[in-house]
């Protein structure tokens, strides 16, 4: 039940600002219509999600706000990375964007607008893809011990959902020009004409808990500028990375 209703709060987190119907919930975290009905009042009644009288669709409740803001303390890494984010995108002109890793998972936290008026909406905060599927959760997932990246190719199978592009083969290919290069490349996978880069971002431990990335539409990331979006990504990666392990 616990995992349950963890997937419809991760389903309704997903929907924000727009909010979502029962039917979409229920299909997005794999339950009956009744069983999503049941557990998503179950919720609203603890506050942890509303529903509008209007349209009744269903979006994040008063709860999680207090909920996150005592856990925010621990957690949060926002005041460190949005001076960062934001110099990226000055240095870029591009959409910049913060992910974190949850599980198998990365969450969008943090995004700031690029100066370019054509942007890609692929991604916004709440968005989550799978480790591998976007710049993002590819540079996390490359810089992984290989014993992790093989358990999770064991239990995840990308391609039904995403594509043959997102078979294991094409993935681990990613991988190697990742570690190569240092940053990961998403040309156009999810979207077309979308485009985005992503650097991971290191915690203590020297693990790649978090990644900055770029998107944009595809003429802003022709190969002739991969390697100055992909240096710079890298720089302020680095920056984020030496705060971030630095805090007390």
């Amino acid at each position: 039940m616990v995992a349950k209703m963890a997937g419809l709060l991760r389903a309704v987190g997903a929907a924000e600002p727009a909010g979502a119907s029962t039917t979409d919930l229920a299909r997005a975290a794999g339950l009956t219509r009744p069983t999503a009905h049941r557990i998503l009042t179950s919720l609203a009644a603890e506050g942890l999600i509303d529903r509008a009288s209007d349209t009744g669709r269903w979006s994040l409740g008063p709860e999680l706000y207090l909920l996150g803001a005592a856990a925010g303390n621990r957690y949060d890494i926002i005041d460190h990375a949005r001076e960062v984010l934001d110099e990226l995108s000055r240095a870029t002109g591009e959409s910049a964007f913060l992910s974190a890793r949850r599980g198998d998972e990365t969450v969008c936290v943090l995004t700031q607008d690029g100066s370019f008026p054509l942007r890609s909406h692929v991604l916004h905060e709440g968005k989550r893809f799978p480790l591998g599927v976007a710049s993002a959760g590819l540079a996390i997932l490359s810089h992984l011990p290989e014993r992790e990246v093989a358990d999770y190719f064991a239990r995840a199978d990308l391609e039904p959902a995403w594509g043959p592009a997102h078979g294991e083969d094409a993935i681990r290919a990613r991988i190697r020009s990742t570690l190569t290069t240092g940053y990961a490349v998403n040309p156009a996978l999810i979207v077309e004409g979308s485009w985005g880069m992503g650097a991971a971002v290191f915690d203590r431990g020297g693990r790649p808990a978090w990644a900055l990335s770029l998107t944009g539409v595809e003429t802003r990331f022709r190969p002739e500028r991969h390697e100055e979006l992909g240096n710079l990504l890298l720089e302020h990666a680095h920056t984020l990375s030496t705060r971030l392990q630095a805090r007390k």
